[in-house]
């Protein structure tokens, strides 16, 4: 099964895993061929003998090398087991980077990443945060129409994120500090939307704070690539999204407890064999 796996898809090495002293080169090289192979499925379910054999390594070495990027928070390490409590599976995840195409990570070939001028999406744009943010803030009578029927549920998890801010406290908040309560008010709203918010207990208001500002960092790194944002309200939107939509993995704010089973999920491999 294992020898079909490989990916036709780009892998994807950020900068802050590239130049990371504290990361073997091989961990570098592994972290990439893990967004590879997570794109089909949106987590990546080589085994360690997989990963031996593709870098000519020990089974040992590749998991001391899972548990470090574990350990990093790069990844996250999910064991699966049967009703008999056995393993049948453990899937890695990438956690640290929050914007995942389709739900999955990395982008493809055939979908590339990022939004584009000619995508057919529907492009999240200023006038749209605009007007939903003169709704909540200066009252204005009726709500944007792509809300319709969603205000009271919208204002309630404004309110609960302190997000529904004053005029007069406006007056003394910077330019960026609006931009940033216009964009996630509006990504709130849709998340309300599309019935997704109940997941956001998962996260609380630092969190989602500190996201956009993760997603403002990718921003400019990727600023004048192929890779440019076209669409940063649309980028941040779906990195949340996505963070939610892991329901069943933790998220890269949550804390990592799976290195143990990590390290013994290849019950086969030598764990005395050196690295070659």
């Amino acid at each position: 099964m294992e020898e079909d796996i490989r990916a036709n898809y780009y892998a994807i090495i950020p900068a802050y895993i590239r130049y990371n002293k504290e990361l073997k080169f091989g961990e570098r090289l592994m972290y990439g061929e893990i967004t590879a192979l997570s794109n089909k499925s949106g987590y990546c379910y080589a085994s360690n003998k997989y990963f031996a054999d593709l870098y000519g390594v020990s089974q040992s070495t590749i998991s001391r090398w899972i548990s470090h990027l574990a350990e990093l928070n790069s990844i996250d390490v999910q064991i699966i087991r049967n009703e008999k409590k056995e393993i049948i599976e453990r899937r890695l995840y990438i956690t640290d980077t929050p914007y995942m195409q389709n739900y999955t990570y990395p982008y493809t070939q055939n979908n590339q990443y990022p939004i584009r001028k000619k995508s057919k999406e529907n492009i999240i744009n200023n006038n749209m945060l605009d007007s939903l943010f003169n709704y909540i803030i200066k009252k204005e009578k009726q709500i944007p129409k792509e809300f319709l029927n969603y205000e009271l549920q919208i204002l309630e998890l404004l309110n609960k994120y302190e997000l529904i801010y004053t005029q007069d406290t406006l007056q003394y908040m910077r330019n960026e500090n609006i931009e940033k309560v216009k964009v996630i008010c509006y990504s709130l709203a849709m998340l309300e939307k599309e019935n997704v918010s109940y997941l956001l207990s998962r996260m609380n208001r630092e969190q989602i704070f500190s996201l956009y500002d993760e997603c403002k960092l990718r921003e400019q790194e990727y600023m004048n690539t192929d890779n440019e944002i076209m669409s940063f309200t649309n980028y941040f939107y779906k990195s949340l999204k996505g963070q939610l939509l892991k329901s069943k993995c933790s998220s890269f704010f949550m804390p990592k407890n799976n290195k143990l089973e990590s390290e013994s999920f290849d019950s086969e491999e030598d764990e005395d064999e050196e690295e070659r």
